[in-house]
């Protein structure tokens, strides 16, 4: 049955009222931006500026080593991408093609992963990358120095992993048909080439849904960088915007400012890979 004008004028309601709720935060974020710095005294409850203050985007360049903090999160947030999808779609890959003894029980404990908070194992994290041997200056047993903590590996190898990644995988992998498998035995291909050349190319949907979850989560991670590292030339992006506070105040339209430019590089991975995000969502409430 075709919805009536009355059901299609209260869903298009209801979408515009959900819309602007998505969308009042980023406005009042883009107006906390261009106030001046008078603006903020106690009992100021205005969200319009009285005056647009362009200038607060320069002058929040200016406090801080922004150079310095978008290298570390790119050279970060690249690789534990681009290592990531590699790992997650070969371990999907696994447990969705391969027979192998374990492989029920093995999948149990990564479901059972996703349901344990990530701030539940930064201790034991914490203290598996202070005891790596031969690194931070510690010895061959892990003891004596700080380990991969204050560098790129403590922020990059935790990222790798990640249980919702292969679950993903392993649901998306699933959905081909076996018969492509059989195709490619018969003509000679192995294990590798069948996953390079035969899954890989199928998978635009996955890995651009993948990897635009994996690039927001460390692209906006503070915690775990707030963590692992001390000194100031491993600051990512996320700790930069700590600048702005103050002992006793703080600047929030430079904050905003701040903000708004380090969300940019968000914004553009989504635009370039909105298509294959939107294809996945799609394929997955298709059956057969």
């Amino acid at each position: 049955m075709k919805p009536t004008k009355l059901e299609r004028s209260l869903a298009y309601a209801a979408l515009a009222f959900v819309t602007a709720l998505s969308i009042l935060p980023l406005l009042v974020l883009i107006f906390t931006s261009l106030k001046g710095d008078d603006e903020f005294g106690l009992g100021s409850t205005a969200i319009l500026p009285s005056g647009l203050q362009f200038d607060n985007y320069a002058r929040a360049l200016g406090m801080a080593e922004w150079g310095l903090f978008f290298r570390n999160s790119t050279i970060v947030t690249a690789i534990a991408v681009g290592g990531s999808l590699l790992l997650n779609t070969l371990a999907g890959f696994a447990f969705a093609r391969l027979r192998f003894r374990g492989s029920q029980f093995m999948f149990l404990l990564l479901l059972l992963g996703l349901m344990i908070p990530a701030q539940v194992t930064i201790i034991p994290q914490f203290l598996l990358l202070k005891s790596v041997p031969f690194f931070g200056g510690n010895d061959w047993l892990g003891s004596g120095g700080t380990g991969w903590l204050d560098s790129y590996y403590a922020l990059i190898i935790p990222e790798l992993s990640g249980a919702f990644g292969i679950f993903m995988a392993r649901q998306f992998f699933q959905q081909v048909p076996r018969a492509l498998d059989e195709a490619a035995y018969i003509d000679g291909a192995g294990i590798l080439r069948l996953f390079f050349y035969i899954y890989i190319p199928l998978s635009g949907p996955l890995l651009g849904t993948l990897g635009i979850f994996k690039f927001v989560g460390v692209w906006n991670d503070f915690f775990h960088p707030l963590i692992y590292t001390s000194s100031p030339s491993m600051r990512t992006i996320q700790l930069g915007l700590q600048v702005f506070r103050g002992e006793y105040q703080v600047q929030y339209n430079l904050l905003m400012a701040a903000t708004l430019m380090v969300s940019l590089p968000i914004v553009i991975a989504f635009f370039l890979f909105q298509k294959q995000f939107i294809r996945s969502v799609v394929s997955s409430g298709v059956k057969g």
